[in-house]
């Protein structure tokens, strides 16, 4: 088998993380990797990824000297969260004619919030033959993908209520920005806004997806964002949070269909939640026929799962017709465990 020839486009914990399971399947290969941190070019990508040996790939931060079809298969992207943002570096990789998977959250559906921008991508991957999809763990799986896959048996569907609640303590110091965790109740509100503290990224994609894929109809989406005060203390490498200030962002995302509620989405995220005894965990509820009742706990690994649906989606998107494409565009996602996995037809 010929392996998928992959360039690692950004080296932050998703990027080197997907770089490290890469290296474990046969059927992929890393050929190239860019970042533009000035400590890492140069430097050859098993020195940056620890791996405790040689690659023969010397990370660099000039993409357009390795940015070559005749070379490079796919490109997986890991630099942020937002369409706009990933437009030019996006828009430089289709045009050399090379496939590929983004982990920025807005790209799980970028015509949710940025259709201009989606049917302009859209366009492009038709002109150049090429494939781009965006992914990730939610959005991309646990609050949209599997929603959609357990409505399969369904005759009707009413509404949807999903929720995942997971712990924040392995982040760093943006996420904990973000979120808000850390300040007092006025200061997240403020936050709130002027846009400093978001909360989930991802609502309106996987609302967006969900009602697409079941042709719910959602016309209007709201969404909301409460601060989750904390009663004891709590703590972290990066922040500490004393009693009465914010331990995490409680998100909720509403899909209407006219006034009719159609999809609710809830999205707890908070540090250390097990010291207030709150599990963490994924959980969906469909009501319709049949009503249908799923939980997951603890939850699925937020970071290690984003890191193997990019990578396990990768033959999915060079086996793939042209255009810019959602999870529920492709087969769904598998492990990649054997040659056959990379054989699944499109």
């Amino acid at each position: 088998m010929k392996p998928i020839r992959v360039l690692q486009w950004g080296l932050g914990a998703m990027g080197s993380g997907m770089a490290r399971l890469m290296l474990e399947k046969s059927g992929l290969q890393i050929v190239a990797a860019v970042d533009g941190r000035p400590d890492y070019v140069g430097k050859d990508l098993g020195e940056i990824l620890k791996v405790g040996k040689t690659l023969g790939v010397t990370v660099t931060d000039k993409p357009e000297t390795v940015l070559d079809k005749e070379k490079v298969d796919i490109v997986v992207i890991a630099t942020t969260s937002w369409v706009k943002e990933q437009m030019v570096d996006l828009t430089r990789i289709i045009k050399s004619g090379i496939n590929c998977v983004s982990i920025a959250e807005e790209m799980a559906d970028a015509w949710a919030q940025s259709p201009e921008l989606a049917d302009e991508l859209h366009a492009l991957a038709l002109e150049y033959g090429v494939s781009v999809l965006g992914t990730g763990v939610n959005p991309g799986f646990v609050l949209d993908l599997l929603v959609v896959v357990l409505t399969g048996g369904n005759h009707t569907v009413e509404r949807i209520e999903a929720s995942r609640v997971n712990d924040l303590s392995p982040y760093g110091p943006t996420v904990m920005r973000t979120q808000g965790v850390g300040t007092t109740p006025e200061a997240f509100r403020a936050g709130v806004a002027d846009g400093s503290i978001v909360g989930h990224v991802g609502f309106p994609e996987s609302i967006h997806m969900i009602s697409d894929a079941l042709g719910l109809g959602v016309d209007r989406i709201e969404q909301t964002r409460e601060p989750i005060i904390s009663h004891v203390r709590r703590e972290t490498p990066h922040v500490v949070v004393e009693p009465g200030m914010v331990a995490g962002c409680a998100h909720i995302g509403v899909g209407y269909r006219g006034d009719k509620e159609v999809i609710r989405l809830i999205h707890p995220q908070q540090i250390h939640p097990q010291l207030e005894n709150q599990d963490t965990g994924d959980y969906i509820h469909i009501y319709g026929k049949p009503e249908i009742h799923m939980a997951i706990k603890p939850e699925i690994a937020g970071g290690i799962a984003t890191m193997g649906i990019a990578v396990n989606m990768i033959p999915h998107v060079v086996a793939a017709t042209p255009g810019l494409k959602r999870m529920i565009d492709l087969p769904i996602p598998a492990a990649l465990m054997g040659e056959s996995a990379y054989k699944r037809r499109v």
